[in-house]
């Protein structure tokens, strides 16, 4: 039987059960079809073409999201898809401080805790750079909300995590999608001048403890901002955004990766526990139950 949870009463769950994999089929296909051809050609994603394939695959799970709403769904999800995308009015403001201020807050334990035990203090140059410029900031935080945070959330917490919330727990759900979106970014692994692949050599400790656990329970803390905010999709969208720009600002390089993931499993595991696998959400407030499907 599907699990309760927090969805439009008008959403037809039918769709919803059977419908996350094949938009996970279709995000995923996307992804890999674009992006393949540029690790085979051992292109640089900064050049052309490369770069404009690389920008195009990173559509696949918003392109995958809208295709399936606009093909399978009810013009009242549709709406409803689409107020969560915008209404700001769902985050209250404890949440909206906790999206900014949480992964700023495991980035300094993750450097303070490295500095801790020997390793040398960060340079901050990115940091200074924006410091010294504050005009840049906003190119600079357009360029990170633009190439991650918008597409990819339209898609993994927009569309997917609904379906899965429909047929699994709060916690077994987040864990699926988690390793499915790190299988997403598996060809930049081998791609020319690629981030990922430089900071987190593929094989490495640093790649499965800095990188692939990390990305498996950062999802659990998305579920849990979703489930608190409404099922805002906007919620997700800056979750994203505020994690990739402290991360970015701060730069956190080496064993403080390691040190960084170690305190956001604690934090996980903490919230958990304190609300409970089966929703990761307490019961007070409204609820906005999931309709089972007919027997």
């Amino acid at each position: 039987m599907p699990h309760s949870g927090y969805m439009s009463a008008h959403t037809d769950t039918r769709h919803l059960l059977r419908r996350p994999w094949l938009f996970f089929a279709l995000a995923l296909g996307w992804f890999w079809l674009l992006w393949i051809p540029v690790v085979l050609a051992g292109a640089s994603q900064l050049a052309f073409p490369g770069f404009i394939l690389c920008a195009l695959g990173g559509l696949g799970p918003p392109a995958a999201a809208i295709l399936l709403l606009y093909r399978v769904h009810q013009p009242q999800d549709r709406r409803d898809y689409w107020r969560r995308v915008v209404d700001f009015r769902r985050i209250g403001l404890a949440w909206y401080g906790l999206i900014v201020l949480l992964p700023l807050a495991w980035n300094i334990l993750g450097i303070l805790t490295g500095v801790l035990f020997g390793a040398p203090v960060p340079s901050f140059e990115r940091a200074a750079e924006l410091l010294s410029d504050p005009l840049y900031i906003v190119p600079f935080a357009a360029v990170v909300l633009l190439f991650g945070p918008l597409p990819e959330e339209l898609g993994w917490r927009g569309y997917a995590l609904d379906g899965l919330l429909a047929r699994h727990s709060a916690l077994v759900a987040s864990l699926i999608l988690g390793v499915i979106w790190a299988l997403w970014h598996w060809p930049q692994y081998f791609m020319e001048d690629s981030y990922i692949a430089g900071a987190f050599p593929i094989g490495s400790a640093i790649f499965w403890a800095g990188w692939v656990l990390p990305t498996i329970t950062y999802s659990v803390l998305y579920t849990w901002i979703y489930n608190h905010t409404g099922r805002s999709i906007l919620s997700a969208i800056l979750f994203h955004f505020s994690t990739n720009f402290w991360g970015e600002v701060l730069a956190v390089r080496g064993e403080m990766v390691l040190y960084r993931s170690i305190w956001i499993v604690v934090l996980v595991i903490v919230i958990v526990i304190v609300w409970g696998p089966e929703t990761l959400r307490r019961l007070s407030g409204p609820r906005m139950p999931i309709p089972r499907p007919p027997r």
